[in-house]
């Protein structure tokens, strides 16, 4: 039966309010515990890890298609292309932006063949003076496959996390190697840099009303293209691959019921 009552504590006279606080946590704490005290060393731990079979095992092609699927589903824009290519698709996914914002320390590469007015983000540009960018260009820290995020480091290749909030189109550079299946991999990958502001992104922004009524750019870019840069294709493996395929297609010949080797008797 338990010993709860809706009465308030009294106040002791001569006594502040902080002062009554603490008195009452110290009495709190110099109360015996009804469970066992549990050590960090006493914590289950199979919840899923940085380095769990199916992070470390999957296949990368199988890994970056997830990852395209899920952003996919949130209505991003995924753009698929090598290293070389780069450059033509990100000025492809900027369109017909005529004024872009890139962090101070993107590649320069990234912009070779963009036409719009590309300016470099000095620290200076507050929300009015960005809501007159078309577009924002940056980089990526982490990609999370299961969930379709995008992991910004406010850094030079990130970005600070205004100019990736205001302006309405938002163009985000993912790199092969930055890829991870899960969040465990990822909250590992941050970890190197726990001071660090981090800018989670699923997807453009949206929300709804109590009507349900869907809106988009409310907290964020009405549009979210990545340009997903992936390895070279290996020849000898698109060719393996295609040999497998065949191979698994092909019909089977049906097994004689009859035995070859008996002969008839007369």
């Amino acid at each position: 039966m338990s010993d709860w009552t809706d009465e308030r504590p009294t106040r002791t006279p001569g006594v502040s309010a902080k002062d009554e606080i603490l008195a009452r946590v110290r009495s709190a704490l110099a109360v015996p515990r009804r469970d066992e005290v549990t050590d960090a060393e006493d914590v289950p731990r199979a919840y899923q890890r940085a380095d769990d079979k199916q992070e470390v095992s999957t296949d990368r092609g199988k890994v970056r298609d997830v990852l395209v699927q899920r952003l996919e589903d949130y209505t991003a824009v995924v753009h698929r292309t090598t290293a070389d290519g780069a450059a033509a698709v990100i000025a492809e996914a900027l369109g017909d932006a005529a004024r872009v914002i890139v962090p101070p320390e993107l590649p320069e590469a990234w912009t070779s063949s963009v036409t719009a007015d590309v300016s470099q983000d000095d620290g200076t540009a507050g929300p009015r003076e960005l809501d007159d960018i078309d577009a924002v260009l940056t980089g990526c820290h982490t990609a999370i496959a299961l969930t379709g995020t995008l992991v910004l480091r406010a850094d030079g290749i990130g970005g600070r996390r205004v100019i990736t909030l205001v302006p309405d189109h938002h163009v985000v550079v993912v790199e092969e190697d930055q890829v991870v299946l899960g969040v465990p991999k990822a909250i590992e990958r941050m970890a190197e840099d726990p001071r660090a502001a981090w800018t989670m992104v699923s997807g453009p922004s949206a929300t709804s009303d109590i009507e349900l009524s869907r809106v988009e750019g409310v907290h964020g870019p009405r549009r979210l293209d990545i340009v997903l840069i992936e390895p070279e294709p290996d020849p000898e493996a698109e060719a393996e691959a295609a040999v497998k395929k065949a191979s698994a297609r092909k019909p089977t010949a049906k097994r004689s019921s009859t035995n070859p080797t008996q002969e008839k008797t007369a």
